[in-house]
């Protein structure tokens, strides 16, 4: 193959704009929708497809999309009643946040190296009713030798330090909801009744409403059984402490979700990480998947 022509970015429409990266070699390509905040809908990494996507969400603007791997910012999870405090004053936002609800601007497009799509999100008068802080946020969507590497860069605009805890929720296909891990994590709390357990073997999900978070990992990686027989493999940067594990009964996923820190941080400050005035975080999460 020539190399030349290994990696493309494919502009189309369906529904909205949307961009393909493509990775010839590897059979691999990854969608993105910029105005869906930024979402990528669809990962097919070595001819196989890794993400759920509930099609009808996606088609109805007004809708949260369940499925394919929503952006987390500034909150991961929920907020007490939908609220929190700062400064004296209270705000409502909606859970997992101001980003996934907003359109993106598209800042370039590479074909060199790998197949890229860099993309922006600026605060403005809708965010900060939410969230009070200036700030942007830019994401390079990378696909490079069958991986997608999502490189973030978050800025605090703001004139005082800015709490946030993003993260990811990306929805991976699969019947079987008690998966065993690849994790150095040895417990989870499991948000069905607050209670801290031991991890022993597969992580139970049948049945569960809630949501469960791996407590006490040191190496940010995790891996587990995905479609086809393969396995996907997740990393990510220091800064992600958590990995929070989610499903809905009767629907063939799993959610594998890097976060910051864990749900109501904003509420109860607890784990909750600030970014100061000006100042800039980079961060990396990548997924694979190896037969």
């Amino acid at each position: 193959m020539n190399h030349q022509h290994r990696y493309e970015v494919a502009r189309h429409e369906d529904a909205y704009p949307l961009y393909t990266l493509k990775d010839a070699e590897t059979d691999s390509s990854v969608t993105i929708c910029p105005e869906r905040g930024a979402i990528a809908i669809g990962c097919a990494l070595r001819g196989t497809e890794l993400f759920y996507l509930d099609r009808a969400t996606f088609l109805d603007p007004q809708a949260n999309i369940r499925g394919g791997n929503p952006v987390l910012f500034p909150i991961c999870g929920q907020l007490a009643g939908g609220k929190f405090e700062w400064e004296g004053r209270e705000y409502a936002m909606r859970n997992h946040g101001v980003a996934r609800n907003r359109p993106w601007d598209v800042v370039s497009t590479s074909e060199d190296g790998e197949a890229a799509l860099t993309v922006r999100l600026r605060s403005d008068e809708s965010t900060l009713a939410e969230f009070p802080f200036a700030f942007e946020l830019q994401f390079t969507y990378a696909l490079r030798d069958g991986e997608l590497h999502i490189r973030q860069t978050y800025r605090n605009l703001s004139d005082r330090s800015m709490p946030f805890y993003a993260g990811f929720h990306p929805y991976f296909r699969t019947e079987n909801k008690d998966l065993a891990y690849e994790t150095d994590a040895t417990k989870y709390l499991d948000y069905n009744d607050n209670a801290v357990k031991p991890i022993d073997g597969p992580v139970r999900l049948t049945g569960l409403k809630e949501s469960v978070a791996l407590l006490d990992a040191s190496q940010r990686r995790i891996a587990f059984p995905g479609p086809d027989g393969g396995t996907v493999v997740l990393t990510y940067s220091d800064a992600f402490r958590y990995v929070v594990l989610w499903q809905v009964n009767g629907s063939p996923f799993v959610c594998v979700e890097p976060w910051m820190a864990l749900n109501a941080a904003l509420n109860t400050r607890d784990g909750l990480p600030e970014l100061e005035a000006g100042g800039t975080l980079e961060l990396e999460v990548a997924i694979g998947y190896a037969r």
